[in-house]
């Protein structure tokens, strides 16, 4: 009987995994990887180009947008800034443009939002202008870094 339980002494089960197999799966794959890699081209996004303008426009009407939403119009042949609401803001602007003969372009209209407030009320204001029939807008920005 002492060789019976001989054997079941010097038969332990392996408890390790083995990590061979594993290894030659991540290897395989890294080959995969570092194959197709190049061939996969990133997508591009075409943007359009704007140059610079000649000469600045020599009165454009400022559409200004504070933090809180308010809207001021200034320009043309008014000094101080008038107040509009959203709905108004073409027509306040079609008659603070000039008359101007046939052929030559109106005055700009120039918008400047502060940064922090919504990107769809200054896509409203544009709407709002460009039903009104401006023809020529512009977004003020800050240059720099």
């Amino acid at each position: 009987m002492p060789a019976v339980s001989s054997r079941r002494r010097g038969r332990r089960t392996i408890s390790e995994i083995n990590m061979v197999p594993f290894i030659d799966v991540m290897l395989v794959l890294l080959i995969i990887f570092m194959v197709t890699a190049p061939l996969i081209t990133p997508s591009m996004i075409a943007l359009p180009r704007v140059g610079k303008a000649q000469a600045q426009p020599v009165k454009p009407i400022q559409v200004l947008i504070d933090k809180n939403e308010v809207i001021q119009i200034s320009g043309g042949d008014s000094k101080t800034p008038l107040a509009a609401k959203l709905g108004d803001v073409g027509q306040s602007v079609k008659r603070l443009q000039p008359a101007v003969p046939a052929g030559e372009p109106s005055a700009p209209v120039v918008i400047s939002a502060d940064k922090s407030i919504k990107y769809e009320t200054v896509v409203k204001v544009m709407d709002a202008l460009q039903r009104a029939g401006v023809q020529r807008i512009a977004l003020s920005v800050q240059t720099g870094h």
